[in-house]
C-alpha cells in the first residue's frame, strides 16, 4: 500500500495537467461552434481563445504553487 502512494500522486498530477489542457481547448471549440451557428466568425472563437488561455494559465500557476508547497523533497528558501 505504501508503494501505491507515489503512483497515485503521479496519476493525480497527470490528471491535473490534462485538465488544464482541456480548460484551454474547450472554450475554443465552443467558440467555433457558436460562430458557425450565429454567423459571427471569428469573434466568439477569439474570445474563447483568450478566456481559455487566461483561465488555463491561472490554473497552471495555482497547480505549480500547490505542488511547490507539498513537495517533500523541496528545500525551504533562505529568506535573509
Amino acid at each position: 500500500m505504501a508503494d501505491d502512494l507515489p503512483q497515485r500522486r503521479q496519476l493525480n498530477l497527470y490528471v491535473a495537467i490534462s485538465q488544464v489542457g482541456m480548460e484551454m481547448v474547450a472554450p475554443i471549440v465552443v467558440g467555433v461552434i457558436l460562430d458557425r451557428v450565429l454567423g459571427t466568425a471569428p469573434w466568439i472563437m477569439v474570445g474563447g481563445t483568450i478566456f481559455g488561455f487566461v483561465g488555463g494559465i491561472m490554473h497552471l500557476i495555482a497547480l505549480v504553487n500547490r505542488l511547490g508547497r507539498s513537495d517533500p523533497k523541496s528545500k525551504p528558501r533562505d529568506e535573509s
